[in-house]
């Protein structure tokens, strides 16, 4: 969909070159623009972030948008980012940043153990709310960045140069203790061997806040890239990022023994899938002998597409939709435990309706069927349920928004 907006009665794209002189002139003047992606538009506001002015969506206000409009935002419930903005993420239309508050530390003392949080996922409904966990914090990036959505458009279009760029983009405007979240991230680049001493200092440009601090504390960053492998080392265990081939990261028997137990079913579906890619997000230190080691690190499988799932039967429906050249969205946990029902895709047939798609896994509970249809009975937009415990993937009972 083509961005474009009403600002002082006049209706401009992103991309019309005169975009930047037309917030200028609005911004000192508090105008709204408004965003066409619906009738009536919605209102927007213009943010200085870095001294670059951008139009940014209201708080609160972005399933007002179309489901194919940059700014639309899943409604609160049927996703978990519902949980935690607000509270973990705060939007500032004042200065046009994001403040996260991270259940994670970024600095490791002597006297003090990190805990990895790879345990036994959490079964109660009661998760936390107030602080983003490692995968929270990889799937708002994700969210950020639009790699939760697809048209076929997109494909062939997707590859780590693109992913990496857009999660840096994701990150410029988020805060975590009033730091820049893109100075607390390290994404590697593409590993090409005839530019190797050249990456090898960019990287070391990049991760050189880690050697600072004193004997009592050290300083940590979070690191995002693809897992190739995780082998056996000397002493312990090493993870080989894709395009860090001279740079395993250590893991400890604690983290490694911890990720294998709470991760099971990400390295399972990574083992099963061999077109997917299996996401790292870690915080991570360098020691005094100069050797990198993660202290906390959380899992994500993603599709050929990079598009994240959380099971087989997800992966299913993902790829029919796929397939189907459908646009859609997919519903990220944040926090929430896989105990917690959600919608998995939201998508839109050819007169805009959304409708929510719901799986119920042949592992539900009757806890979950009865908070499921909860949820489900609740929603304000149209619904689908696929019972993967009694049914094959059945036929869409609506028309399809076909792109062909």
């Amino acid at each position: 969909m083509a961005v474009q907006y009403i600002i002082q009665g006049k209706k401009i794209s992103l991309d019309d070159k005169d975009f930047q002189a037309s917030l200028k002139t609005a911004y000192p003047q508090k105008v709204r623009p408004l965003c066409t992606c619906k009738q009536p538009p919605v209102a927007m506001y213009i943010a200085q972030v870095n001294g670059h002015l951008i139009v940014k969506r209201m708080p609160n206000t972005g399933s007002d948008h179309d489901l194919e409009c940059g700014s639309y935002e899943i409604p609160v419930g049927l996703s978990g980012l519902g949980q935690v903005l607000g509270s973990a993420i705060k939007e500032n239309s004042a200065d046009g940043l994001t403040a996260l508050k991270f259940g994670f530390s970024l600095s490791k003392g002597p006297t003090r153990t990190i805990p990895t949080g790879n345990g036994e996922e959490k079964g109660s409904v009661k998760t936390d709310g107030n602080k983003l966990s490692l995968r929270g914090t990889l799937h708002y990036l994700w969210e950020q960045a639009g790699f939760n959505k697809w048209s076929s458009g997109m494909a062939g279009k997707r590859n780590w140069y693109v992913i990496r760029k857009y999660l840096y983009e994701a990150a410029k405007d988020k805060t975590a203790k009033n730091v820049s979240l893109d100075t607390l991230l390290y994404i590697p680049e593409t590993f090409k061997l005839d530019q190797k001493d050249e990456l090898t200092q960019r990287r070391l440009a990049g991760i050189h806040s880690l050697r600072n601090g004193d004997n009592k504390y050290k300083q940590l960053m979070l690191m995002v890239g693809e897992v190739k492998e995780i082998t056996s080392a000397r002493f312990g265990y090493k993870m080989v990022v894709k395009h860090l081939p001279d740079f395993p990261i250590m893991l400890n028997d604690d983290i490694y023994h911890r990720v294998c137990k709470r991760f099971n079913v990400e390295l399972e579906l990574w083992s099963a899938n061999e077109n997917g890619h299996l996401m790292v997000i870690g915080t991570f230190g360098i020691n005094d002998s100069g050797i990198p080691s993660f202290e906390e690190i959380a899992l994500m499988m993603v599709t050929e597409n990079w598009i994240p799932y959380d099971n087989a039967d997800e992966l299913r429906l993902i790829n029919s939709l796929t397939q189907a050249n459908q646009r859609f969205i997919k519903c990220l946990r944040y926090n929430l435990p896989s105990t917690v029902p959600t919608a998995s895709v939201l998508l839109s047939g050819k007169d805009k309706s959304i409708t929510a798609l719901f799986i119920c896994p042949a592992s539900a509970t009757e806890i979950y069927r009865h908070d499921l249809s909860e949820l489900i009975g609740n929603s304000d937009i149209n619904t689908w349920l696929w019972d993967a415990g009694h049914d094959v993937l059945p036929k869409f009972p609506f028309q399809l928004n076909s792109l062909n």
